[in-house]
């Protein structure tokens, strides 16, 4: 027994089964990532600070064009099959897919660097220029420090006020300085770990891999969503629209790699059923395109 409206619309609704179901589906995802967008802005406005330059604007950009450009491909493989073009409609598709999991390997790496930069809060001012001096040499080690805590507290408080290469701080950050390792924070002793200073933006200097005590540090977190409101919003969001995209792109492989048999079968359906997968991929991108500006530039 074949099921109706699988290919013809309904006469009620103008629609066929599938894409009256997937309008659906997307009006409870509106509400999904309604919910997210708005906590965002409610923990947002509610906060007295909040960091500014802890993500990449550049490898944000790619992704955005990168993603625009899988909507183009997926309506382009739709189109193919309207026009009889089997052979087109598997390149788009596959362009479509490629995509996507471009999109993935940039998202890990940004992953990446999150899980594998620290922040370092010394207990007061006059450790960690200790240790800067051990890491940038004695003439260079205090003014490395300073410079590196006004930049690194600018990323994070952008009502820093600067007077002559000095910052003026809050009473309860005072003598609490904020620094981030470069990369790897690889672990010696249970007492010690091994700690890489970032040079300063515009200097050329390279550190040198330092032993710190514990004992000496305030605070030890790597840009994990404990680490502040501001990484557990990136994450939560970003990380639940990344299984979007992966479920989304499971979806349309199905669609590409089922093809021949759907053609030969029935192709207006397939040409349907990549019709509703679109939908929901352009709903991805669509909420992309909300997500990055939010994250990524305010």
């Amino acid at each position: 027994m074949e099921i109706p409206y699988a290919v013809k619309p309904r006469p009620d609704t103008g629609l066929y089964n599938a894409k009256l179901g997937i309008w659906l589906f997307l009006a409870s995802e509106v509400m999904l990532f309604g919910g997210l967008f708005s906590s965002y802005i409610l923990l947002r406005v509610g906060a007295d600070l909040w960091p500014h330059g802890m993500v990449s604007i550049p490898v944000g950009t790619f992704n955005t064009f990168v993603l625009i450009a899988s909507s183009v491909t997926v309506v382009m493989s739709w189109a193919s099959l309207k026009l009889g073009r089997l052979g087109d409609f598997k390149k788009y598709m596959a362009l479509t897919i490629a995509c996507a999991l471009g999109f993935l390997g940039v998202k890990s790496f940004e992953y990446h660097a999150k899980f594998t930069h620290y922040d370092v809060w010394f207990k007061d001012a006059a450790t960690a220029e200790k240790y800067f001096k051990a890491a940038y040499g004695e003439e260079k080690g205090v003014e490395a420090a300073r410079k590196l805590f006004v930049e690194r507290f600018h990323l994070h408080n952008t009502k820093a006020v600067y007077e002559a290469n000095q910052v003026q701080l809050p009473g309860h950050l005072e003598g609490n300085p904020l620094f981030a390792t470069h990369r790897s924070l690889a672990s010696a002793k249970k007492e010690t770990f091994q700690f890489t200073p970032d040079a300063p933006f515009g200097t050329h200097d390279h550190p040198k891999p330092i032993e710190v005590k514990l004992s000496d540090v305030e605070r030890l977190s790597a840009y994990v969503p404990k680490h502040s409101t501001y990484f557990a919003i990136y994450f939560t969001i970003t990380a639940l629209h990344g299984l979007h995209v992966l479920g989304g792109a499971i979806v349309l492989a199905y669609f590409l790699f089922t093809a021949n048999t759907w053609w030969k079968k029935n192709p207006e359906q397939l040409a349907n059923r990549v019709e509703v997968g679109g939908l929901f991929w352009h709903f991805v991108d669509l909420v992309w395109i909300f997500l990055f500006p939010i994250i990524y530039l305010l």
